[in-house]
């Protein structure tokens, strides 16, 4: 009798520590637990608990109306900063390019999102990381190419991109969307001769670093550009391309260095043509391709010349300019 209350006794106490065991393992709210692992891409999302039923609406209570799209009707700019993977202290300018076009977006009826990320420089679903990752707890959807009208690159180095994402750009590029490329976006993608051949050239040098010059401008009526007809004096730093895949044969050359501002007798020149265009637009399938060499110094940024001239490159690759790419030589 006593050894089956015995085996009885220790029994109710293992259960009872088994309960304790796991009531410890499910934390209560705003306790610290394991994040959510995730689930692998292409399995379905376990079904969700049973929500517990809503009480019914009062007789005649109108329907809850739809949320409104806050960006309805404006264009979708995705602005990409980053420079992680290339020169770390060089382009600290990007910070004060993102800020600026962001404020001056806005009063364009712009929507300009800002991200030092790539996520959502996919065709792909976005969702976010641990509990807001797909199936997640707090699954939370995220923008990928498709919400967005133009993409805008102030970037430098190899890029954070995995391969899909490389190809999904370009093709959403060349299906008819935009690419705006800011400065250092040349000097970015050397191992992506693809990327290379959207944008139309990589950066070489810049002899003469941070300078005031003049630039010529050889078409005066593309949107932006009358400003330097006007006032041709720029301080900037000055880009030289390689010699491919920059070509005038595909490259409508808006805006180049006024080779007579500068000293051309510098050894890091390497152009024997002189040619140093710094504002260029290129058709890319059926996208549209704007590039400047303008912007390092952060006070390029307080030049009205300056953030106009990329205004007006968004709204054109938008397609929402009518201008035609006419590729030209180099004028005499």
């Amino acid at each position: 009798m006593r050894g089956r209350l015995t085996q009885t006794l220790v029994a109710a106490l293992a259960a009872a520590l088994c309960w304790s065991c796991a009531a410890a393992q499910t934390p209560a709210p705003g306790t610290s637990r394991t994040p959510f692992a995730g689930v692998p891409d292409g399995q379905a999302c376990p079904a969700p608990e049973r929500p517990a039923a809503m009480p019914a609406a009062a007789p005649g209570q109108p329907p809850r109306p739809p949320r409104a799209d806050p960006y309805e009707g404006k264009l979708k700019v995705l602005f990409i900063g980053d420079t992680l993977t290339g020169n770390q202290t060089a382009h600290e300018g990007v910070y004060r390019a993102m800020a600026s076009m962001y404020g001056a977006g806005a009063a364009r009826n712009m929507a300009v999102f800002i991200r030092t990320d790539w996520g959502n420089v996919t065709t792909q679903e976005v969702y976010g990381a641990g509990d807001y990752a797909r199936c997640g707890p707090r699954q939370s959807r995220g923008r990928n190419l498709e919400f967005f009208d133009v993409v805008v690159f102030y970037i430098n180095g190899d890029t954070r991109l995995s391969e899909s994402q490389k190809t999904e750009l370009l093709d959403w590029i060349r299906a008819g969307h935009g690419f705006v490329g800011i400065h250092t976006a040349t000097a970015a993608g050397y191992y992506w001769p693809e990327y290379g051949d959207m944008i139309g050239g990589y950066f070489d040098n810049h002899p003469w670093n941070v300078v005031d010059a003049r630039v010529i401008v050889e078409r005066p009526d593309f949107p932006g550009m009358q400003a330097f007809v006007d006032a041709p004096a720029v301080r900037d730093e000055f880009y030289q391309m390689t010699g491919m895949p920059y070509s005038r044969e595909d490259t409508d050359v808006l805006m180049r260095l006024d080779p007579a501002s500068v000293d051309m007798t510098n050894p890091n020149v390497h152009r024997t043509d002189a040619d140093f265009p710094q504002a260029w637009i290129r058709q890319y399938g059926e996208g549209r391709v704007f590039y400047s060499a303008l912007g390092h110094p952060e006070a390029a940024w307080e030049d009205p010349r300056v953030i106009n001239m990329y205004l007006e490159a968004i709204t054109w690759a938008a397609g929402k300019t009518d201008y035609p790419v006419r590729p030209h030589p180099l004028p005499n």
